[in-house]
């Protein structure tokens, strides 16, 4: 039994299957330090290992499979203006997505209950990729005055339609049948045959015990809703796309339009501009570098510190960003999360 007080991550091997449980429950699994370098360490272990042919990802606990990275650790950097823990947090979690992305051996994520940032970066670049009608998966970065990372930025960028700046720039979640359209996932399976498909897993290759369990899954939202999406997010600024969502008279349109404004205005933009660039870039590692350059900018940012305090160490929901409005962040602002950072680029691409 996965207790709390155990390993943040736990490693077992059950006949051709070894599996990487994400072990922090209380805290929804976010992400560590220690955790990184536990997940990377498993990887390495059994890349080589013939008896190994299967590597399956989950959570501990009912909630969800990973809230994202333990973000406290960027308030006290972005406060203390040192960001060198924070960077390489980044580093490492950037470069561990890019080899799951890549890793040789079928890698299943098991993307149950709440799967958000840095938890889509451990899940959504592997092989297969497995929703239930419990999934909720989100980018939600803006919320807390950073900018989707973790390869978020290129995966939304080629959602279909304007559907992956919707979910950007708004930190909304996707249902199962939503992350599959999105292409944020690949198998919806239900939650209760989660048992059976690891047990298959442990003796079938990957795909045909995933496609034994696969089946439809309950009607998303966003095919419906993707007229307005597309019209209004294809928008070259964000203030036209609140324009936009304000005025085509759908009442969800509305609503968007006025979660966007309670966002952090610098970030929106940084997202919008992230995307469009992530968009022509040719490879998940480009992006990745891109991602570091935004986030380091980021810490050094008012809005970040002020964004996690809000809601996650005051919890008061009432962060003060600065610039405060959208017509207030300037294009200059916006290019400076986009600098070289020298020495201390990330060089995956």
């Amino acid at each position: 039994m996965l207790t709390p007080d155990a390993a943040p991550v736990l490693t077992a091997v059950d006949g051709h299957a070894a599996r990487i449980t994400l072990n922090r429950p209380r805290a929804l699994n976010a992400l560590t330090p220690a955790m990184l370098h536990g997940v990377a360490e498993a990887l390495d272990a059994w890349e080589h290992d013939p008896a190994v042919r299967t590597v399956v990802l989950d959570g501990a606990g009912e909630r969800g499979l990973c809230a994202g990275a333990d973000i406290r650790l960027f308030h006290a950097d972005a406060r203390s203006g040192d960001h060198t823990a924070s960077e390489a947090f980044l580093r490492a979690e950037y470069r561990l997505d890019s080899r799951i992305a890549h890793y040789p051996k079928p890698y299943v994520a098991l993307m149950d209950g709440i799967v958000m940032g840095g938890g889509v970066g451990l899940s959504a670049h592997g092989a297969v990729r497995v929703v239930t009608e419990r999934s909720r998966v989100a980018m939600p970065e803006v919320s807390i005055g950073l900018v989707p990372d973790v390869g978020g930025t290129f995966l939304l960028s080629r959602a279909p339609g304007q559907l992956g700046t919707h979910l950007a720039l708004t930190g909304l979640s996707a249902g199962g049948a939503d992350a599959l359209l999105c292409g944020l996932a690949d198998h919806f399976v239900p939650s209760a045959a989660l048992p059976d498909l690891l047990a298959d897993l442990a003796r079938e290759p990957a795909h045909e015990a995933v496609a034994r369990h696969a089946g439809t899954a309950p009607e998303g939202v966003l095919a419906g809703e993707r007229p307005w999406i597309d019209a209004c997010y294809a928008a070259d600024t964000v203030e036209e796309i609140v324009d936009r969502l304000f005025s085509c008279g759908e009442p969800a349109a509305k609503e968007a339009a006025e979660t966007l404004l309670a966002k952090s205005p610098s970030a929106l933009k940084a997202t919008l501009e992230s995307l469009r660039r992530a968009a022509r870039l040719d490879s998940l590692e480009a992006a990745l570098d891109q991602e570091f350059r935004v986030s380091c900018a980021a810490l050094d940012t008012h809005d970040l510190p002020e964004g996690i305090r809000a809601q996650i160490i005051d919890k008061d929901r009432d962060p003060h960003w600065s610039p405060a409005t959208l017509a207030e962040v300037t294009p200059a602002q916006v290019e400076r999360y986009f600098a070289d950072l020298g020495e201390r680029e990330l060089g995956l691409g």
